[in-house]
């Protein structure tokens, strides 16, 4: 089930998050935009598994906490940033894969733009909160996204100037 966090907000569960990743099919090299930080329960993992982990949360004292609990850990691969997270982070794109962990009603401009070619995106989207899918699109060239459908899911809102 969803975890209870700090400023009264919650991550996913953990299985979610395990799936999510999963399906971005990460490789080392790459460096991945998460989107919806929170703790850094996600990033954390992220970090485990490649390059560079570019984490934005919308709530900044959960953007101040998870910096400092990644650091205390040493996580020296992690970047968090307090921001508007449906508009990415678009100085250190492109990225071979972002994660969303907030539903957007749809995909954003903005993220699908800082996707390198053969780049991977894991978004909720749906027009309500009980009418989810979360969502795998690759980007197949410079105009080209191929989109799948991975089942129904339940997340907290995208905020932010492509969100809700």
């Amino acid at each position: 089930r969803p975890l209870p966090i700090e400023s009264g907000q919650t991550i996913s569960q953990p299985f979610v998050v395990a799936l999510m990743i999963e399906s971005l099919k990460l490789r080392r090299t790459d460096r991945v935009l998460d989107v919806g930080c929170g703790s850094g329960y996600a990033a954390a993992i992220l970090a485990c598994l490649v390059d560079q982990v570019y984490s934005i949360e919308c709530i900044q004292t959960l953007a101040t906490s998870a910096e400092r609990r990644l650091q205390k850990l040493g996580y020296t691969n992690v970047h968090v940033r307090w921001g508007d997270g449906s508009q990415g982070w678009p100085e250190h794109a492109p990225y071979q894969a972002i994660v969303v962990a907030a539903a957007a009603h749809e995909v954003p401009h903005s993220l699908k733009e800082q996707m390198a070619v053969g780049a991977r995106l894991i978004i909720p989207v749906g027009s309500n909160e009980q009418d989810q899918h979360l969502l795998r699109i690759t980007r197949t060239s410079e105009s080209g996204y191929h989109t799948e459908d991975l089942g129904a899911v339940r997340f907290v809102p995208l905020i932010g100037e492509e969100g809700w």
